[in-house]
């Protein structure tokens, strides 16, 4: 494990489990800012049950078996127990490792050849209550390939945590959760104003987004204020019933690699890197207790 620290929050992460954020909370109190990761959690090895991990060289799920690059279809298998599609890329089943620390920032690093070549960087820094999160790719192999970056939060819900994020539609999906239709956003995801999540669940994506999120958790005592680069869309996961919730910022809609002109996607030639930052900045609640 390796830890970070600023005077307000403290970050631990598993470089060996996908390079995944184990947990990150309020120095103060220990609150956790990401959903909890106990003991259990980490023995299970799977980065799904951590606080964060990364998404690369693509996110979410991909349709036929594979994809078209230019240099002809390149085949993909399930990698996932849980899904029968190929889902999230391959960053986050590998081992990464650190290419450097410092008191306030590490840099992790993999060298992966599936499906193709690839070298992926994430830089975390800690500072004054913020965490910034820089996810890079370059592209290693010889013939171009395209990609597509995320990151997969996990963040506590209670029945008061409230949520805004500005989208300009949504993706409607079928049973096998990939997207089908662009639609208005339903009243009930709407999030242009703050208010608490819906108690269905929604599992969908979501465009025209301006990379801004707030967070808010009156009953745990603080906000988070987020902010993405290079993430037009997210995807939210609210499943009904469990005390987490899920805002995603990613680089493309889900299925991208099979929708006309593959949106967010990038086509990188060998060297050729992309990449996505998104900070989150933790204030506590005047009276909160989490000075």
């Amino acid at each position: 494990m390796i830890e970070l620290s600023d005077p307000f929050t403290h970050l631990v992460l598993a470089p060996a489990i996908g390079g995944a954020i184990v947990n990150w909370t309020v120095r103060a109190t220990g609150q956790p800012l990401l959903r909890n990761s106990d003991e259990q959690a980490i023995n299970t090895g799977l980065p799904g049950k951590l606080g964060c991990y990364p998404l690369a060289p693509w996110s979410n799920r991909i349709a036929h078996g594979g994809f078209d690059n230019p240099d002809g279809w390149l085949a993909l298998n399930p990698n996932s127990l849980t899904d029968p599609l190929p889902i999230h890329g391959s960053a986050w089943q590998q081992a990464w490792q650190v290419s450097s620390q410092t008191a306030d920032e590490v840099v992790l690093h993999l060298l992966c050849d599936t499906p193709f070549a690839y070298r992926a960087e994430q830089r975390f820094r800690l500072h004054d209550g913020v965490l910034a999160i820089e996810l890079r790719v370059t592209h290693l192999a010889e013939n171009a390939a395209w990609h597509g970056l995320g990151l997969h939060p996990y963040f506590p819900r209670r029945p008061d945590t409230r949520l805004q994020a500005k989208a300009s539609q949504a993706w409607m999906s079928d049973a096998a959760k990939l997207p089908t239709q662009l639609a208005a956003v339903p009243q009930d995801w709407d999030f242009g104003q703050t208010k608490p999540l819906p108690e269905g669940l929604v599992d969908n994506g979501f465009c025209g987004w301006d990379g801004h999120c707030l967070i808010e958790q009156p009953q745990l005592g603080y906000s988070l204020e987020c902010q993405a680069t290079g993430a037009d869309y997210f995807l939210l996961y609210c499943p009904p019933g469990l005390e987490f919730f899920c805002i995603e910022p990613v680089s493309h809609p889900v299925n991208a690699h099979h929708l006309p002109g593959r949106p967010g996607l990038k086509l990188l030639e060998q060297g050729q890197s992309t990449h996505l930052n998104f900070n989150l900045k933790y204030t506590p609640n005047v009276g909160g207790g989490l000075l």
